[in-house]
C-alpha cells in the first residue's frame, strides 16, 4: 500500500517512472511536497557526455556501474568508480552551487548526482574510495554496512549528507524505524530523505514508511532495482533483503536548518531492539566490500 500523505504524488516511485531526457531518474527539489533533496540517475553509453548546471544546490557525482571523468570549475577528476555498487566502495566528485558540470564515461556507465539545495558555495572536491569510512551496523539478522561517504567529517559540504548501505540477503537495516523530521537541538534533525534502491539479483525486498496521527503517512513497498520511495517525515524502517537477494539503497539527506547533522529518533514501540544486539553477533557476511574490492568469505 502506497499512501501519497498530502505529499503531491506517490512516494514508491518505481523505476522508469521519473525519466527525464537524459537522465533515467530525476527527482527535482524545490517542488510542494519536496523541498530540500534531489537525485538524478545519469546513464551515458560509452564514450557518452553530458552537462548541466547546478543551480542552487550541490551535489556529489557517485558511480555506481563505471568510471567517469568529472570537470567542474576548471577542475578535473578522474573517478576509478566500480562494476556495480555491490562490488566496491567508489570514489566521488563534489560539486558545488553555482557551477558547470560535465561528466563524461569513455566506457559507459550509471552515475548517481545525489544534490541538496544549500547556501554557501564551496570549492569542488575528489573523495577517493580509500578515505570512505565503512561501518558495521546492527547485530545478528540487523547487520548492515553503512558506507558514509557523505557524512560531516567526511565530505565538506554545505546541507547535502548522504550514504550507501549493503544489507545481506535475509537481513533488516533501516532499523529500529526512526524519524528525523523535528527541530529538536542535539536530539532530533529536521531532514526530508530519498531511498534508491538496487538488487543484486532479481528479487524481493521491501520499504516501510509510517506516520502519526498528527502527521499521517503509510508507505509499505515492494521495491525493485532502481525504484525510490520518498520520506518527506514520519518514521521510517525496515528495509528488508529477502533471503538470497543483497540490498543496496542509496540515502540522500537535507533540511531547512543551518546545522549540518543526522540526528535521529527510534519509535519508541521498537528501541528496544538495540538491546539484544547486545548479545548477538554481528552477520560474518558484513562488510561486503571495501575500497579494496568486494570480499570474498
Amino acid at each position: 500500500m502506497t499512501d501519497q500523505g498530502g505529499q503531491g504524488g506517490d512516494l514508491h516511485l518505481p523505476n522508469g517512472s521519473t525519466t527525464n531526457g537524459p537522465w533515467a531518474l530525476e527527482i527535482a527539489s524545490g517542488q510542494p511536497g519536496w523541498e530540500y533533496t534531489s537525485l538524478r540517475i545519469l546513464e551515458l553509453p560509452p564514450g557518452g557526455s553530458h552537462s548541466w548546471g547546478t543551480g542552487d544546490e550541490e551535489a556529489v557525482v557517485l558511480p555506481l556501474a563505471g568510471g567517469a571523468t568529472v570537470r567542474c570549475d576548471g577542475e578535473t577528476f578522474e573517478l576509478t568508480g566500480r562494476q556495480s555498487v555491490f562490488d566496491r566502495v567508489s570514489d566521488l566528485a563534489y560539486v558545488p552551487r553555482e557551477a558547470a558540470v560535465s561528466v563524461s564515461s569513455v566506457d559507459g556507465g550509471r552515475f548517481a548526482v545525489a544534490g541538496a539545495r544549500c547556501e554557501r558555495r564551496l570549492a569542488p572536491s575528489y573523495l577517493p574510495a580509500e578515505k570512505i569510512p565503512v561501518e558495521i551496523r546492527g547485530a545478528g539478522s540487523a547487520t548492515r554496512q553503512v558506507t558514509n561517504f557523505g557524512v560531516p567529517g567526511v565530505l565538506e559540504a554545505d546541507r547535502l549528507i548522504a550514504c550507501e548501505v549493503l544489507t545481506p540477503g535475509g537481513n533488516w537495516s533501516s532499523f529500529p524505524p526512526h524519524k528525523h523530521d523535528e527541530h529538536l537541538p542535539g536530539f532530533e534533525s529536521e531532514l526530508e530523505e530519498i531511498y534508491y534502491f538496487e538488487l543484486a539479483r532479481p528479487g524481493l525486498a521491501y520499504h516501510r514508511v509510517y506516520g502519526t496521527p498528527e502527521r499521517p503517512i503509510d508507505v509499505l513497498a515492494e521495491v525493485g532495482d532502481g525504484d525510490v520511495v520518498l520520506v518527506p517525515h514520519g518514521w521510517h524502517g525496515p528495509s528488508i533483503a529477502a533471503p538470497g537477494v543483497d540490498l543496496y539503497y542509496l540515502n540522500v539527506m537535507a533540511g531547512p536548518g543551518s546545522e549540518r547533522a543526522w540526528l535521529i529518533c527510534d519509535d519508541p514501540a521498537h528501541t528496544w531492539v538495540r538491546g539484544i544486539w547486545l548479545d548477538q553477533e554481528c552477520d560474518p557476511r558484513v562488510p561486503m566490500t571495501s575500497a579494496a574490492g568486494r570480499i570474498s568469505r
